[in-house]
């Protein structure tokens, strides 16, 4: 019995939707890396903004201002060709070398140069609007909850990581996820360098087919369930949050 053709397989055959398939599973890997460097890096962006010391504040402000002006493509070539062209030829020849560890019994493949590319790339162009998103939050904590903090004995280290910092991820767990959605769509730029997700891999379906509309098409489909599938894990989330009941 042939499958209906909405699935993919009426037009294209099983090892195509294979290669798309694959390209899923690699966009859905670096998204998620994408996503967790991202938040890391703009929690400390926005207690760096947030610091009292005006070199600080002036270091983060020109780090917000070059990655939120500037075209994410741009970014990726830059740390694709722009870093291999500042890197030894020695060490190039390392990088984009086979590397195998093995950790705990499982053998372990070290990421290709185009991959850590924009795994860079990505993370620091995401981690700048993150980190607005997080410093919004922090804004819409009243100082009062800080100075009671304070005059309780806690450092205000304690009083960011422990008063501060949950009530914003609360407030600002909607835009986040806004952001982490930006993020699935924004890694289909990685094709420009080589990265074989997705779009990269519907796009060789395309040339070896050149059935376009078909390949496009599970395309469509395979992303439309990668952010559906992110919205989930997004609401699982609330209650660790702690959102209104």
């Amino acid at each position: 019995m042939t499958p209906p053709a909405w699935l993919g397989y009426g037009w294209l055959e099983p090892h195509f939707i294979g290669w798309m398939l694959q390209g899923a599973a690699l966009t859905a890997w670096l998204a998620l890396l994408v996503c967790g460097l991202a938040t890391l890096l703009g929690v400390l962006l926005a207690a760096g903004h947030e610091q009292r010391w005006r070199s600080v504040r002036l270091a983060v402000r020109a780090f917000l201002s070059l990655h939120r002006n500037t075209p994410l493509m741009v970014q990726l070539l830059l740390w694709y060709f722009g870093v291999a062209g500042l890197l030894p030829e020695a060490a190039m020849l390392w990088l984009n070398a086979l590397h195998v560890v093995t950790l705990a019994g499982w053998m372990l493949a070290w990421p290709s140069f185009e991959f850590v590319a924009a795994l860079v790339a990505l993370s620091l162009y995401s981690a700048a609007f993150v980190a607005e998103e997080i410093r919004a939050g922090i804004r819409s904590i009243a100082p009062g909850q800080r100075a009671a903090a304070l005059a309780l004995g806690m450092t205000p280290r304690q009083v960011f990581r422990h008063i501060v910092l949950p009530q914003a991820l609360r407030v600002v767990r909607r835009p986040l996820l806004g952001q982490y959605l930006g993020v699935i769509k924004n890694t289909s730029l990685t094709m420009a360098i080589g990265v074989a997700e997705l779009s990269y891999s519907s796009r060789q379906v395309e040339s070896e087919t050149l059935l376009t509309f078909q390949a496009f098409a599970v395309a469509t489909l395979l992303y439309l369930l990668l952010v559906l599938g992110t919205h989930l894990a997004g609401g699982r989330v609330r209650p660790t949050l702690g959102e209104g009941r």
